[in-house]
């Protein structure tokens, strides 16, 4: 059990991991998670902090402290994104975020997309410096992989558990895609939903897919790739139909390819210094000649 939790990646599996967590971090304060300022904009009694900020405790955010929470960590993110002081910018950067998502979900919805990123900020500090490209392979870089792998997995078992313990078998019988498509459906929603008891299958479907879910870790490398590709897929099925984006989420999951193998910088330095190809003189080593006129002699007149 130990030697598979621990299983060596390369080093630059974990780079390239990391600066992809850490753009997503500052990313998400920007993009999506900014009405998480707001928060401190309503009384503070409506402020019901989670289980962890009640045994910590954490105090009642204020506009100074998200304020300080949101630029300390836009800047540190994108700081720890270059690999520098992984740990002591890993775990600042865990502790800020994990601040920040206390904020916004203890005012009612608790989003689970967010779980794997979150155990993904845990595990990086621990697994040390890495540069990108270097294929040197790394027991600590495999750890944070895997447990980032394993919090994937339990965000759609543990999803399917939810469904069947608090709405049984009926979850897969009933209306949910359909009240979900009235709510925030697109258009390619709506002419799905016009095709009989197709709503029904996707949801038995999607009840099998999450509680199957952990034999992904039994499959080869070859065909784990192929089912995560189909992962993405629901996910972008989701995002079509009731956009829904899990972003957070699918940057998680990245956990499970080989992303050393990506290196765009890389490529993009090799097209730099690529010379443009020299003019090639088609004349070169060939004889010029000088048209010569076709002088004939012409007889003098006779006296």
């Amino acid at each position: 059990m130990i030697r598979w939790l621990t299983e060596p990646v390369p080093r630059g599996r974990i780079a390239a991991f990391r600066t992809l967590v850490y753009l997503f971090v500052a990313a998400d304060l920007v993009i999506f998670t900014p009405w998480v300022r707001t928060r401190v904009d309503v009384p503070g009694e409506l402020y019901q902090p989670l289980l962890i900020g009640r045994l910590l405790p954490l105090p009642t955010p204020t506009p100074g402290l998200v304020a300080v929470v949101f630029w300390a960590l836009l800047a540190l993110a994108l700081l720890a994104a270059t690999g520098r002081a992984p740990r002591l910018l890993g775990w600042t950067v865990f502790a800020l975020y994990f601040q920040w998502m206390i904020v916004a979900m203890s005012y009612g919805k608790v989003d689970h997309d967010r779980f794997a990123l979150l155990v993904a900020l845990a595990a990086l500090p621990t697994a040390g410096r890495a540069r990108h490209g270097d294929p040197t392979r790394s027991e600590a870089g495999g750890w944070a992989l895997r447990v980032t792998q394993i919090a994937v997995i339990c965000t759609y078992f543990l999803a399917a558990w939810a469904k069947l313990r608090f709405g049984g078998p009926d979850w897969a019988t009933g209306s949910v895609l359909a009240r979900a498509i009235i709510r925030r459906g697109t258009d390619l929603a709506d002419l799905i939903a016009q095709v009989p008891y197709l709503l029904i299958v996707a949801q038995f479907g999607i009840l099998a897919f999450e509680l199957l879910s952990p034999l992904v870790f039994l499959l080869p490398e070859r065909w784990r790739h192929a089912t995560i590709g189909f992962f993405y897929s629901f996910h972008v099925v989701t995002i079509a139909t009731i956009t829904i984006s899990f972003a957070p989420h699918l940057v998680a999951m990245t956990s499970f390819l080989p992303l050393e193998k990506l290196r765009p910088l890389d490529r993009l330095r090799r097209l730099r210094r690529r010379d443009p190809p020299n003019p090639v003189d088609h004349t070169a080593g060939q004889a010029v000649t000088t048209p010569v006129d076709d002088v004939r002699a012409t007889p003098l007149p006779q006296s």
